[in-house]
């Protein structure tokens, strides 16, 4: 399995047509990889790309329907490379709120699932649940590839959610976030910890870039069912790749039942 995780940089005020014109090409180089024939299972995007998570002033204004401008964009590219997308977050407006929410693209270009994130950050000058309302509903996607367990930025410090979406089923976990310093180290254990306490893969796409003070650190990367990490970026823009064996998850835990040893 051939993932792609792209960590796009952040450019304070532009627009958002600029920023999904920048995403699909992006898709472009990440799905072809300098082949003639795509070559490519899954591309993550991080999240809030297409507004900026720190733009707060955006929200509403940019706010979207799940078939609007940027699932349109997505999902033309996942019919054209025949690749799941997880599509970062939009703005998702719905029943009069605002919901932070990534899309889960099929290869056919179909919305496959939606997770809302459940735990919004308060910290930092961040003001994202003066805005956004909360999900609830954790997500475990099943394909073809493998089941994956979505989720977005701040989750990662609540374990709960991992082990609740483990026990669902969840052998990969996808994480699309907008992190940034000084918590790099905590971004790295983080993401090590999540994929090693549940005995997973971790796949995470961050953002990169100065918006409104803020400077995204990057560090996406991709660590396996030990906790370790298997390829990463730094804080700059780039592309993410790795192939990856989802089977291997079911071989470790059976080699390693942490699972099936907890009692609490």
């Amino acid at each position: 399995m051939r993932i792609a995780s792209i960590q796009l940089e952040m450019i304070e005020g532009e627009s958002k047509n600029s920023r999904i014109n920048n995403a699909t090409k992006k898709i472009d180089k990440a799905a072809l990889n300098n082949q003639d024939q795509p070559d490519i299972d899954l591309i993550l995007l991080p999240e809030l790309w297409n507004v900026g998570f720190f733009e707060h002033q955006r929200f509403k204004k940019e706010a979207e329907s799940l078939d609007g401008p940027t699932y349109n964009a997505l999902a033309e590219k996942a019919l054209e490379y025949n690749t799941y997308i997880y599509g970062g977050t939009i703005v998702e407006k719905a029943d009069g709120n605002l919901y932070n929410t990534a899309l889960f693209i099929d290869r056919k270009g179909e919305l496959l699932a939606k997770y809302r994130k459940i735990h919004l950050f308060t910290y930092f000058g961040a003001k994202e649940g003066d805005y956004i309302t909360p999900g609830s509903e954790p997500v475990v996607v099943k394909t073809e590839l493998a089941n994956f367990g979505l989720s977005t930025c701040y989750d990662l410090r609540f374990p709960e959610l991992y082990r609740q979406e483990a026990e669902a089923g969840a052998e990969i976990f996808l994480v699309t976030a907008c992190w940034s310093f000084p918590r790099l180290e905590n971004w790295v254990v983080l993401n090590q910890a999540r994929a090693a306490e549940n005995v997973a893969y971790l796949i995470s796409c961050n953002t990169a870039g100065k918006v409104s003070g803020e400077t995204h650190l990057g560090h996406s990367m991709v660590v396996d069912p030990w906790g370790i990490q298997i390829a990463s970026a730094g804080s700059k823009k780039g592309i993410v790749t790795a192939e990856i064996d989802p089977a291997y998850v079911k071989k470790t835990r059976n080699e390693f039942p942490a699972l099936k040893d907890k009692k609490l």
